[in-house]
């Protein structure tokens, strides 16, 4: 092979390396990047909604009590805009089941809202649960604190999946940074090896040639390199080689 073609495929195979490690590490950082916009449009989407469904039912429990204080306009229209809210980021949860066992939590939320709601549904203002804070407590209190438990334990499980998440992106992260680091260690080892061949194949002939001919110059030497290899350097020990024979024959009498 020509010396030529012998540099040309070294720097040619670590071009590949480069290129493959590059291509993995493409592929696997876009993974990565989808993989966390999931992450955002997933398990997010349902925390979001679960902190909406507890703020609502906040507001639902405050027009609780302005009804059995006897404000029944104020009262009304509170329940009525937190029913509105929590029933609307109820059903983005129930479409954005992703997790596994994640329908138990939401069947647990329509549930016990449900039963909540039967409690504060019926009149209030005007019957004898106006001013009972003693039927507040032992009738409302404790059907609105099973919703919100239902409703952060949803939280919950998306908050753990979340993390889970995060941190099996942190592996994936690793995973593509991998071809790099190896395409370095792999790039570094093949330019040692690389100039091992250089050195061996072309700065070695080259210097012995050189210390050849200078040897025939000082010393009359023949100059006599033996070339391992069948390419440029060879043939040019060959010339170098035929140029002494024929001058040293064009100096004998």
């Amino acid at each position: 092979m020509q010396l030529k073609y012998k540099i040309i495929s070294g720097f040619v195979i670590l071009t590949i390396m480069l290129i493959i490690a590059g291509v993995i590490s493409i592929y696997e950082l876009s993974h990565v990047g989808k993989s966390v916009q999931d992450l955002l449009d997933e398990n997010y989407k349902s925390i979001d909604a679960a902190n909406n469904m507890i703020e609502a039912l906040e507001r639902e429990d405050s027009g609780i009590l302005l009804l059995i204080l006897g404000n029944w306009g104020e009262g009304r229209k509170t329940i009525h805009d937190a029913d509105s809210i929590f029933l609307h980021n109820f059903n983005i949860a129930q479409n954005n089941v992703t997790i596994s066992g994640e329908n138990e939590y939401i069947n647990r939320i329509r549930y016990s809202y449900f039963e909540y709601k039967n409690i504060w549904i019926r009149p209030i203002v005007g019957t004898s649960k106006e001013g009972d804070l003693k039927w507040y407590y032992e009738n409302h209190q404790q059907s609105f604190a099973t919703v919100k438990q239902a409703v952060n334990e949803l939280m919950v499980l998306n908050q753990k999946t979340m993390y889970q998440t995060g941190s099996e992106l942190k592996n994936r992260t690793n995973k593509a940074i991998m071809p790099g680091i190896v395409a370095i260690i792999s790039g570094v080892i093949f330019s040692l090896i690389f100039s091992y061949f250089i050195h061996y194949y072309v700065i070695s002939p080259i210097t012995r040639m050189i210390k050849g001919v200078n040897d025939y110059n000082d010393y009359k030497k023949p100059f006599s390199i033996e070339i391992e290899t069948k390419d440029e350097i060879y043939d040019l020990a060959n010339a170098i080689k035929t140029l002494f024979v024929k001058k040293s024959s064009d100096l004998k009498p």
